[in-house]
């Protein structure tokens, strides 16, 4: 396995460069330093105390910036026992709000930054990390300000009943994804992570009964150890997907009641053009993948198993499908487009206000829509601005991940020009067939491979390191070379 030092010279001057070219926000100033340690040493907690709800956090290793604590419990059915019962998800999400003055330092900070970006060994954060990481962040064992979402759910996992309300909440346990997951997987897992198993489990069968889609890609991303980085094709563990399903209930929920309210800000996805659905079952059908005239989109991928070749190209294929998603603010009448057709629902981001801009204000419509209260007036103000604040920075954010991967990649594989590599065709230019992508899923890496033919589309391949240039963060490879 390649490991690179994360302190290499020039891993150091290439973050540097992507630095300057994407003008990445660099320390906070003083003003916002200030006023963040001014503002956690006197935030003042709600009056309702939910501190006897057993929360637990489930985050990356080593996370210190916790947006979410879940708690899940059954309920009875009328004339007890739990059969024909349900559940009650508790869902506390941090209360940024509790700490950023409206117009304040902190808050002009965060409409110039518009959310947490993450590169190599480091993250460039959305708030000052004496909240992000302390004071706003739901680290175990301290008392925090939340917004407590409780979701009713009937025995199918169908929301039945929600509400959120400001509350002081006290986390019990923080978990990593592998450490819930061993515990589910030798029987030690306490009551809410086999609940959390049971619903979320009720929830993904909901979203695939509903059209929801979840593209089962692998993770590319960069691993430190002891030793230096490397690349990986993480595969997402169970407990991540049941976890994200109480996320997305909560987004779910928190959209249902704003177009209700017809106030407020929602993630929006237009659905797939039928040109572009026609285009992919010709694509299945170059890969000889069976795609019956009856099977819808959501079942087709569901059906798809990325541990094959020609699965894993249809699975990049699929993402095309995918693209347009934005947002839409709204004060009085609807958008045309409410929906995210991923999701299969309106959704809206709302569990993540510590690391997204918008997710403060969504969640400050959500608190006065449940108590019928005004909105205050500078959520009001700030909306009609906020989609193109967010979209700016979803750009950023991506253009920074995937540059930091592409300078990863050409330093991990500076000096190895003339070598082969076995890897995947995953996609296919449709203005050039003999140019494309391939993944090596050895090393981590996904790069432009080029032949004198048409490339096969999903076929294992060897191909050979033609061209590796550190400076432009560029690796290329070709096939049928020698």
């Amino acid at each position: 396995m390649v490991r690179l030092r994360a302190d290499s010279p020039a891993l150091t001057a290439g973050l540097a460069r992507i630095a300057t070219e994407l003008e990445l926000p660099g320390d906070f100033p003083a003003e916002v330093l200030a006023a963040a340690e001014q503002a956690a040493a006197s935030v003042v907690l709600p009056e309702l105390d939910r501190t006897d709800l057993p929360l637990v956090t489930i985050d990356p290793p080593g996370a210190m910036d916790l947006d979410q604590a879940l708690h899940i419990a059954r309920t009875e059915a009328p004339g007890g026992g739990v059969a024909g019962g349900g559940y009650v998800v508790h869902y506390a999400i941090a209360d940024v709000a509790a700490f950023v003055e409206p117009g304040g330092p902190i808050d002009v900070e965060a409409h110039r930054r518009g959310e947490t970006l993450y590169g190599v060994g480091d993250r460039i954060p959305l708030h000052p990390p004496t909240l992000s990481e302390g004071a706003a962040s739901l680290l175990p064992g301290q008392v925090r300000p939340a917004l407590l979402w409780t979701h009713e759910l009937d025995a199918g996992g169908a929301l039945a009943r929600t509400r959120v309300e400001r509350a002081r909440v006290r986390s019990t346990a923080r978990w990593s994804y592998a450490e819930a997951q061993a515990a589910l997987d030798d029987g030690t897992a306490d009551e809410v992570l086999r609940l959390l198993r049971e619903v979320g489990t009720l929830r993904h069968d909901a979203e695939r009964a509903r059209g929801g889609v979840s593209l089962p890609l692998p993770e590319q991303e960069v691993e430190e150890s002891g030793d230096g980085l490397r690349l990986t094709f993480r595969e997402s563990l169970p407990v991540e997907e049941w976890n994200a399903q109480v996320s997305l209930l909560t987004g779910i929920a928190a959209a249902s009641l704003m177009v209700r309210g017809r106030i407020g800000l929602l993630r929006t996805l237009p659905p797939a053009e039928a040109a572009d659905v026609q285009r992919l079952r010709r694509v299945a059908r170059g890969l000889g993948i069976a795609w019956p005239v009856e099977q819808d989109y959501a079942a087709f991928v569901a059906s798809l198993d990325p541990a094959q070749p020609a699965h894993q190209a249809m699975v990049v294929a699929c993402t095309r499908l995918l693209r347009g998603s934005g947002y839409a603010a709204f004060d009085g009448e609807l958008p045309a487009q409410t929906r995210h057709s991923a999701i299969a629902e309106e959704y809206a981001h709302v569990t993540a206000p510590l690391r997204r801009l918008g997710d403060r204000y969504a969640g400050e419509v959500c608190l006065v829509l449940c108590a019928g209260e005004p909105l205050p007036a500078w959520v009001r103000a700030a909306l009609p601005e906020l989609p193109k604040t967010l979209q700016s920075s979803a750009r950023r954010a991506g253009a920074y991940e995937r540059a930091v991967l592409d300078l990863v990649e050409a330093a991990v594989l500076a000096g190895r020009v003339g070598e082969h590599f076995a890897g995947v065709v995953t996609s296919v230019r449709d203005n050039d067939p003999t140019a494309g992508v391939v993944v090596l899923s050895e090393l981590g890496v996904e790069a432009l491979v080029t032949a004198d033919r048409p490339l096969p589309l999903g076929d294992d391949v060897t191909v050979t390191l033609a061209e590796v240039d550190l400076a432009a963060r560029r690796v290329a490879f070709r096939l049928g070379e020698s």
